[in-house]
């Protein structure tokens, strides 16, 4: 085989559509785009839009329940990042490390609702560290290099008595 014999699968390029060149093309007149209307011009069309009729989207009922009004924003920080901030010398390594030495050292632009501590990345450094949430891997790690984690997340208490009629019908059960 040589360079110049080297050829696609046959059918892997399809030549450019031209459309609006003529009749005889099969792309003429209308040019693919149907009659008249709002949708044979350019610019707007309504995505939705049922022709005055109400829309699909709008005729189903909303259902379920979304968190995003009262969820928690944290940043996130590796424990790579936590390291190369120590190694620059932007963080101070015996004192404890929380959010707001972690926004001084330029690690995060502001301090959300807290800080998670993620286990991506290599810590050598031994580090007292205050944040909100971190993963087990990343109090693994901080532990194995002689430092602490201490998690300012409230802590959820079960409740004495079960709330719901399902969970007090299953206690009344068991």
């Amino acid at each position: 085989m040589k360079l110049n014999e080297i050829a696609d699968n046959p059918g892997a390029r399809k030549n450019r559509l031209r459309i609006g060149r003529g009749i005889g093309s099969g792309m003429g007149k209308t040019g693919g785009r149907g009659g008249k209307g709002q949708t044979a011009r350019t610019g707007v069309r309504i995505k939705g839009f049922e022709g005055g009729q109400m829309p699909l989207h709008r005729r189903l009922p909303k259902r379920g329940f979304r968190n995003t009004a009262f969820q928690a924003r944290l940043n996130e920080v590796s424990l790579g990042k936590l390291q190369a901030a120590i190694d620059a010398g932007k963080l101070d390594a015996k004192a404890t490390v929380d959010a707001e030495a972690m926004v001084k050292a330029g690690l995060m632009r502001r301090a959300k609702d807290g800080v998670k501590l993620l286990g991506t990345g290599e810590l050598k450094a031994k580090v007292d560290v205050a944040v909100y949430g971190a993963t087990k891997s990343a109090v693994a790690a901080i532990e194995k290099a002689g430092g602490s984690v201490k998690i300012l997340k409230p802590v959820v208490e079960e409740d004495a008595e079960p709330r719901g009629k399902n969970k007090r019908k299953a206690a009344k059960e068991a």
